[in-house]
Order: C-alpha cells, then structure tokens, then sequence
C-alpha cells in the first residue's frame, strides 16, 4: 500500500500543507483540513487493501 505524507510548505511567506500518496499531491492552506484528508485517504487506501485481498481469497 501507498504511504499518505503531510509535508509543511512555505510559499511567498505562506505556510502550506501538502498531502502527498505517490506522485499525486494536493495543497492545502489550513493543516486542519490536510490531516483530516489524510486521515480519510489512509483509512480509504487501507479498506480498499482489505477488499482486493479478500476478493482474492475468495477466487483461489
């Protein structure tokens, strides 16, 4: 499974939060909504993981 990171940016004196899985990213200005994303991103990607491998379980 992908890893889901939190990097703190700063542009033209902001402050930044990126949310990054790969090479897919997204930005965001407040670290609250950022966690919150990454929060449900992870919990996603992990409930998705544990479909495809009982899918498989089934099948074989």
């Amino acid at each position: 499974m992908m890893d889901v990171r939190i990097d703190r940016l700063e542009r033209q004196g902001q402050v930044l939060w990126r949310v990054q899985m790969g090479r897919r990213s997204l930005i965001f200005h407040e670290e609250l909504a950022a966690r919150t994303f990454a929060a449900q991103l992870h919990l996603r990607l992990s409930w998705l993981n544990q479909k495809h491998l009982a899918e498989d379980g089934k099948e074989g």
